[in-house]
């Protein structure tokens, strides 16, 4: 089950082929009790993720965001199971902006062990393959990618959009990081387990299906996600509600 992400890829892919078209389309957007936003992309994405994964792998529970937001979550879980999110940076999407991704991870004893993440508009995959990680463009050959050690004087954080300036100014400070680019969604973990930035602090609440995937890519690309202390980041929260405390995600 841990060597299982050329099939989180395929599906993840198949749920981006079908989101993609519906991107700049002038889809009704609703909000959900949180007031999030969700769309008919949202949802036909997870339709399709969570048939492929029932169909493959029939013993492994699933927690999904839409599901989640509808139903929501189980007040316990077991040592593993499926975290999946068919369309995290749901306001990109809607924004127009291109950082929207597909995410399926596994977790197992609390770790994510297996992942793939996969972004519609670049066509770029990323997913675990044993302890690597392995990039693909538009269906094509997959390569290793690695994150890369902290460039002095040249460090790279990933922050999100709407961040205030007075608190990217407190993060520089604390993480000591030279340089900043916004961005959303998931593909902020790829970028760093691919060597293209180095950092994402998250002071903020995020669920665990926002990150697990990603996580997952993170670490096999020789990343990692911790706690801002350095203590390892757990996932199978149900009494919380799989919500996630504050983290930090560095390169390598």
């Amino acid at each position: 089950m841990n060597d299982i992400g050329a099939e989180l890829a395929e599906i993840c892919e198949a749920a981006a082929r079908l989101i993609l078209p519906l991107w700049r389309s002038g889809l009704a957007v609703t909000h959900k009790a949180d007031e999030s936003p969700v769309t008919e992309a949202d949802q036909r994405g997870e339709a399709l993720i969570l048939e492929a994964l029932r169909k493959r792998f029939p013993d492994v529970p699933i927690i999904s965001e839409e599901d989640a937001s509808e139903f929501g979550t189980p007040d316990a879980i077991g040592p593993r199971f499926f975290l999946v999110d068919p369309l995290d940076g749901t306001k990109a999407f809607v924004r127009g902006d291109p950082n929207f991704t597909v995410n399926i991870g596994l977790i197992e004893d609390g770790r994510p062990v297996a992942g793939a993440v996969a972004a519609p508009p670049s066509a770029e995959t990323w997913f675990t393959s044993g302890d690597h990680c392995l990039k693909r463009v538009n269906g094509g050959a997959a390569a290793q990618v690695r994150a890369r050690t902290w460039p002095a004087g040249e460090a790279v954080a990933l922050l999100s959009h709407t961040m205030k300036e007075e608190t990217i100014q407190a993060l520089a400070a604390q993480y000591g990081f030279d340089k900043r680019e916004a961005m959303d969604s998931s593909i902020k973990l790829c970028r760093i387990a691919e060597g293209a930035a180095d950092i994402y602090p998250r002071h903020g609440p995020t669920m665990e299906w926002d990150i697990a995937a990603g996580h997952a890519v993170l670490a096999a690309a020789g990343g990692r996600l911790s706690t801002p202390e350095g203590e390892p980041f757990v996932y199978g929260k149900a009494q919380d509600g799989f919500r996630n405390g504050w983290f930090v995600a560095r390169g390598a």
